[in-house]
């Protein structure tokens, strides 16, 4: 699969991989599922559930959908509310910064009472948690590396969230000019928030070492990819291999 944050037309590529695969579209979300079981019900249930929490919070605490600053976390926040807060905080950005990630993680998980593996993708954030090597192939808007690349994840190395952010394309709020920063961590949550961070550091390609090292300070991201036209960095651990 893609990670593309531009259109959806990239899933026309997607290989299933003896998975199941279905879509589940309700207002702003638009997930790309495949598992091991079709559960568009399950899926279905799960979505609305996360958007309700979301939106009911939102209601109640308006800010949290506009701010570009951290919103600080409470207890009595439904958890996929406080899970974006504490990976916003975490990295210095605003909580909707989390917000596709999380969906995808919290759906994907749900999914999981039912399944033993599952690849939730939405709008470019990907959860996944596999019994057999994937790859992920990484698009990039107009550079030359766009599609020529993949990551290649393990099983062991699951569940995962892998997620992306651009700021030459798509629909991503940045403040950065990357084509593409893609970040792998337990929580698609923290990985969502972190591309964002990362996506506002790079204004050129040579900001990219500046953004690497950004990433260093956060124990729970595993590794991240930036690209800028011709050239890309990466750093932790992270296994590329040619695009899909």
């Amino acid at each position: 699969m893609f990670l593309d944050t531009e259109k959806m037309t990239y899933r026309g590529v997607i290989r299933p991989g003896g998975l199941h695969s279905f879509q589940m579209e309700i207002k702003e979300s638009n997930l790309l599922v495949l598992a091991d079981k079709k559960l568009s019900k399950e899926t279905e249930e799960a979505l609305i559930s996360c958007r309700r929490d979301i939106e009911q919070y939102i209601y109640k605490h308006p800010d949290f959908r506009i701010t570009h600053k951290p919103f600080p976390p409470e207890e009595k926040m439904p958890p996929i509310v406080r899970a974006m807060a504490e990976a916003a905080q975490e990295v210095g950005v605003g909580p909707m910064a989390a917000v596709a990630g999380a969906i995808a993680e919290f759906v994907g998980r749900k999914l999981l009472e039912h399944c033993r593996q599952v690849i939730v993708e939405n709008g470019g954030d990907i959860f996944i948690k596999t019994k057999k090597r994937r790859r992920v192939g990484i698009y990039a808007g107009d550079s030359p590396l766009s599609e020529r690349i993949a990551l290649e994840i393990e099983p062991q190395n699951t569940p995962l969230g892998i997620c992306c952010s651009a700021g030459t394309f798509g629909h991503s709020q940045s403040l950065g000019e990357a084509d593409a920063v893609v970040i792998l961590s337990p929580s698609a949550s923290l990985a969502d928030a972190t591309a964002t961070a990362v996506g506002n550091i790079v204004k050129d390609d040579d900001s990219i070492a500046k953004g690497l090292e950004f990433l260093k300070k956060f124990p729970l991201v595993r590794g991240g990819i930036i690209i800028k036209d011709k050239k890309m960095g990466v750093w932790g651990k992270v296994k590329i291999v040619r695009g899909i």
